[in-house]
């Protein structure tokens, strides 16, 4: 997993709960990196899972709503990095269908060793989208934080219906219909 996703959750959760917490999670969790993460950097996924649960802990937050938040933060984050790609959507659901095709590949250039998650969309209806998460960190719920934020960015209302699709959350269906 790429570094900025472990600085960008420190920070998040630095802004959320205090300098304290972040280091306390850290020195709970246990790490091999010991919690030095570069942005550019590459570590092991275990550590993120790690973290948020020792955040969970920490807060008495469960963890999918931890991730969802964090979902959420990242998605502010992303606006300011990749404006141009934001920005040039007409619409959430437009963005939503953009990013395995378009974004995942511009990301892609920038880090060549990512390893992304897979969103595959289908248009079911002008205002029903399905989109299909897989990856092998098993992270939906942080999906689910970025889909209600691009929903907050475009100024939209979705109703999201989350589905597992495997016992292991590596596969994850979302139907997210728009409020006209």
């Amino acid at each position: 997993m790429k570094g900025m996703i472990f600085t960008e959750f420190l920070e998040m959760v630095e802004l959320k709960f205090g300098l304290d917490a972040v280091n306390e999670v850290i020195d709970a969790a246990n790490l091999a990196s010991g919690g030095v993460y570069s942005a550019v950097g590459k570590y092991d996924h275990r550590e993120m899972v790690q973290l948020v649960y020792q955040l969970s802990q920490h807060s008495g937050l469960e963890v999918p709503a931890l991730l969802r938040a964090f979902g959420g933060y990242l998605f502010s984050v992303f606006t300011r990095q990749y404006a141009a790609l934001i920005e040039s959507s007409n619409d959430g659901f437009d963005l939503l269908e953009r990013v395995d095709r378009e974004i995942h590949i511009e990301v892609l250039k920038l880090y060549p060793d990512a390893e992304l998650p897979s969103f595959q969309t289908e248009r079911l209806a002008d205002n029903l989208l399905q989109m299909d998460y897989r990856s092998d960190r098993a992270m939906g719920d942080l999906a689910h934080g970025l889909i209600e934020a691009c929903a907050e960015h475009f100024d939209e209302r979705y109703q999201i219906a989350v589905t597992p699709r495997a016992r292991d959350g590596k596969y994850v269906r979302f139907h997210i219909e728009r409020a006209s």
